[in-house]
């Protein structure tokens, strides 16, 4: 091969995604974007996780699955204008009609916006494309003249832990969360390795290996939101989710939201007749993970009886047995008495208290 080959190969590669359906070792992360994908509502994905575990490789390979077929780069110098746009308001004043210059919300529509190290971002721009893709309209308002326009995209954000983390209030708002970690298998680095050599090596042919799983991914999706409508949620499911969201101890209920839309998200993905507790079971981890807390032991003592408190699903405590108890039925945290140190205090009239 000439070095002209080479050289063209290596621009081709830089230009052509890598085939999402060649992803090798991320089934979390696949099956979180395709959520997202199908209901953009959800309200994004964040993966966290070290350098080099293809975070940005997996949200360019899913926008060539959307109908636009594009992804917009938000890059962390943004001001808030280009992010949302900008409103002209000498010609509001001059001739009474709006002019509005798009930002990057309006041309991520219909496709993915890709934040890398959102972690690093101004808290304000974070707020407005969090609002954004929750609801999928961006407004602008300057001096009183207001603009809005649709905004439907696939927010994926992506965060290194080691450069510092998310507010929690910011990390909340987004609908699912995927933890990527170092691979350490070495028959999957391996496959890993050598996928991503032959991609390089010859990106045309490599794509072309998988372009029917990719078609049919793109059908998936496009069925999926066609069937999304058409399901919706039974008792047993609204219980299941709830139970779910108490015993993570969450904030609020964006949790049990989340989790009911991601659970219907996946039936629609597999066309299922109807949302199952089971669907609940394999969207929980990725819309918990970042909000489950561990609950505070004093509102133990509060509840009737050890049962009514729920166990933390991250079992980094757990109740203890009757065995363990004092009598065997105590309540749970439960001190024996015990005697205390006391010191005279100078100054101080200890009251007449009379013996019964």
């Amino acid at each position: 091969m000439n070095a002209a080959t080479q050289e063209a190969r290596q621009g081709a590669a830089q230009r052509l995604a890598f085939p999402f359906a060649a992803l090798i070792g991320q089934a979390p992360l696949q099956q979180a974007l395709l959520l997202a994908a199908i209901d953009p509502g959800l309200g994004g994905v964040l993966v966290s996780g070290p350098r080099g575990t293809a975070k940005s490789t997996a949200a360019r390979a899913l926008a060539e699955l959307l109908p636009e077929g594009q992804v917009v780069n938000l890059p962390l110098g943004a001001s808030e204008d280009r992010l949302i746009g900008t409103l002209d308001i000498e010609t509001v004043l001059r001739d009474g009609s709006v002019r509005f210059s798009p930002g990057l919300l309006a041309k991520a529509h219909r496709g993915v916006l890709y934040v890398d190290e959102v972690n690093l971002l101004p808290d304000a721009l974070v707020d407005a494309l969090l609002d954004a893709a929750a609801s999928g309209v961006n407004t602008v308002e300057r001096d009183g003249v207001s603009h809005s326009h649709e905004a439907s995209f696939v927010l994926i954000g992506t965060m290194n832990p080691e450069e510092g983390e998310l507010r929690p209030q910011l990390i909340d708002r987004f609908g699912l969360m995927v933890e990527l970690q170092n691979c350490f298998e070495p028959r999957v680095r391996e496959q890993i390795v050598k996928a991503r050599l032959a991609f390089d090596l010859d990106p045309v042919a490599f794509r072309a290996g998988y372009a029917r799983q990719q078609a049919q991914y793109v059908e998936r999706i496009r069925a999926a939101r066609e069937k999304l409508a058409q399901l919706s949620f039974d008792d047993a499911v609204h219980a299941h989710v709830s139970a779910l969201c108490i015993d993570a101890a969450v904030d609020g209920l964006r949790a049990d939201l989340v989790m009911l839309r991601a659970a219907r998200a996946l039936a629609a993905l597999e066309q299922a007749d109807a949302v199952t507790s089971q669907h609940v079971d394999r969207v929980a981890e990725a819309v918990l993970v970042h909000r489950r807390h561990q609950r505070d032991m004093s509102s133990a003592g509060s509840t009737a009886g050890s049962e009514a408190v729920p166990r933390d699903l991250t079992q980094s405590w757990a109740a203890p047995s009757s065995s363990d108890v004092e009598g065997g039925d105590g309540d749970w945290g439960y001190l024996p008495p015990a005697p205390a140190a006391t010191a005279h205090v100078k100054g101080v009239i200890p009251l007449n208290v009379k013996k019964r």
